[in-house]
């Protein structure tokens, strides 16, 4: 069972366009596949659109996030459907028409090759000189921050396995929706990229600003962080922790000398600075222990609610 999950935001020209055509290779690659839009708030004629394509095409399904959530929340939404009634294989593409469905072939049997995610890699893009400019930044940081194998982290076209879509699907907030492949290879995932036609979008105008490239890098340092210690944040903040308290002990040792020598050190920086040091890393080791213990009650909790 394939679904197509296009999360959409004012989309409505864009829907009645492009649905019909992921119909099409649906129903070619993947007979009794459904395509579900995630209606992420929009204020024009997105529902009304869907709702004509529902009464004409039983495979169209339509799930509404209320209000504007984000494209993370809305894949999420689509993704947990998806999962729910059965999906196999989750398809994740954009409504504004620039990914083409006649690439959605290429994905499925590199899929069927062994990849458990695969990226529709955009090499030539579409956009307008800045957006291609920062993408290529973003993904070069990603790329050498993360150590998962790209060229184009950002596509928003994916194919992947349904426990794939289950493992990544916790991580759908904020902008994490741009790091599907670094939290899929991270976890252990076979990932791969597939070269896909780029077009330029076939109406509306971008969701999306320079402010994107910032929020998505403050993400990076956050998947970073939750894939590298999420279940030991004590070697992080103990680490930081002991390293701060011995230097703030070593100070406070150097003046303690000084002291005994006769020479004044109240009102040395480097007194403040040393008890600063020792307060904190005394704090960092604690801290580290206090969540340690939220992540060992975390396990215990899920470890009965397995067994019952």
């Amino acid at each position: 069972m394939l679904w197509v999950v296009i999360p959409a935001l004012d989309e409505a020209d864009n829907l009645a366009a492009l649905i019909p055509r992921v119909l099409a290779e649906v129903s070619t690659y993947a007979p009794g596949g459904r395509v579900l839009v995630v209606d992420d708030g929009s204020s024009d004629d997105t529902a009304k659109v869907v709702a004509e394509l529902m009464a004409e095409h039983p495979a169209v399904a339509y799930e509404s996030m209320g209000h504007n959530q984000g494209k993370a929340p809305a894949l999420r939404r689509g993704f947990d459907r998806a999962l729910d009634e059965g999906a196999e294989t989750v398809v994740m593409m954009d409504a504004d028409g620039q990914d083409d469905p006649c690439e959605l072939e290429r994905l499925l049997r590199r899929l069927e090759a062994g990849a458990d995610l695969v990226t529709g890699a955009r090499l030539t893009r579409r956009d307008r000189f800045v957006k291609r400019t920062t993408s290529r930044l973003y993904n070069r940081v990603t790329g050498v921050l993360s150590g998962a194998p790209g060229r184009d982290f950002n596509s928003g076209f994916k194919a992947m396995r349904a426990d794939v879509a289950r493992a990544v699907s916790p991580m759908l907030y904020g902008e994490m929706h741009r790091y599907l492949t670094v939290v899929a290879h991270a976890l252990g995932y076979a990932v791969a990229e597939v070269p896909v036609e780029h077009h330029p979008r076939m109406s509306g105008v971008s969701k999306y600003g320079l402010a994107r490239f910032w929020r998505g890098f403050s993400d990076l340092v956050t998947i970073r962080f939750l894939l590298s210690y999420e279940n030991r944040p004590s070697h992080l903040f103990g680490g930081v922790g002991a390293l701060t308290f011995l230097l703030g002990t070593v100070i406070l040792g150097y003046l303690t000398v000084v002291k005994l020598t006769g020479e004044p050190i109240g009102d040395r920086p480097l007194l403040i600075a040393g008890v600063l040091m020792v307060m904190v890393g005394l704090q960092l080791s604690l801290f580290g222990l206090l969540a340690e213990l939220v992540v060992h009650a975390r396990n215990r909790t899920a470890t009965t609610e397995r067994r019952t």
